[in-house]
């Protein structure tokens, strides 16, 4: 792999904060402008991407196909708008398109479609399914020889479905490293907290029990994210998951743990009200 991508990333855990607060301001003035989409789990899970995008994942933004680059598939894609502000970043598009968010003909789709935007490895929305398609990209790193990473970020609200714990299981039994699971533990799907709906805890030892390599952190603290992340790389012969115990909403007062924002976008007065928490 050419060292240049491979190469340890200079970055400040300020820096990294400077970028997660706008990805946040993002996110609202995009569901805002919108008057649509998921704020609340998007929000949640500002650290875990900004950290992967900003201080450990490689990728060319001008050559997003290139073979080595590491993969990021998100499971829970209707937390998009993280998505496109962070791909946006990254410079992988132009800022310009994100008012475009849920226009008819934008790229930028309610949930992301890899076929019209660059830097999407996946198009997701079913939820379930990502842990598997990042399998299968693990997978296909150790039959082409190759040393990327694949990181696949997922909601708990995901642990329901019964497709997550055969991934589970296959990737266990493959020993398929190179492969790191990232949890965004907000503890509210849907309809009611996960707890109300399934509860799903102790997670460490379900997962430990399916034969992960298993961690368990702040998923709003920058060092902790990153420094779980480099432990799971040097993870070998076993695939890795870090549980990120988050807060729906993190960020916005009005918004942290109130699960009316999951698929409810701010008014235009919350929106101002919201850009001045984030200023």
């Amino acid at each position: 792999m050419p060292t240049s991508l491979r190469a340890v990333k200079k970055f400040s855990l300020e820096e990294l904060q400077v970028r997660a607060k706008q990805v946040r301001r993002d996110i609202v003035e995009m569901t805002g402008l919108a008057e649509s989409g998921h704020p609340g789990g998007s929000l949640s899970a500002v650290e875990i991407l900004t950290t992967l995008y900003f201080a450990v994942m490689n990728y060319d933004p001008q050559n997003p196909k290139l073979a080595d680059r590491d993969r990021l598939i998100l499971s829970k894609g209707h937390a998009s708008p993280l998505l496109y502000s962070v791909l946006a970043e990254a410079g992988f598009f132009d800022r310009a398109l994100l008012p475009t968010f849920r226009k008819l003909g934008s790229p930028l789709q309610g949930h992301p479609d890899r076929r019209r935007l660059a830097g999407v490895e996946a198009s997701t929305g079913s939820l379930g399914q990502g842990l598997s398609i990042g399998i299968g990209h693990a997978l296909a790193r150790k039959l082409d020889k190759k040393d990327y990473y694949t990181y696949v970020v997922m909601s708990d609200g995901e642990m329901d479905e019964g497709q997550t714990w055969e991934a589970a299981a296959m990737a266990a039994h493959h020993k398929t490293d190179h492969l790191i699971l990232i949890l965004d533990a907000n503890k509210f799907q849907l309809d009611d907290s996960t707890k109300m709906i399934c509860d799903m805890e102790p997670l460490e030892d379900k997962w430990r029990s399916f034969r992960w390599n298993v961690q368990r952190i702040d998923g709003h603290n920058l060092k902790q994210v990153y420094d779980a992340i480099l432990k799971a790389q040097q993870v070998k012969n076993q695939p890795a998951i870090i549980i990120a115990d988050t807060i729906k909403g993190k960020g916005v007062s009005f918004m942290e743990n109130n699960n009316h924002f999951h698929g409810v976008a701010p008014t235009k007065d919350e929106v101002v009200k919201a850009l001045k928490e984030l200023a």
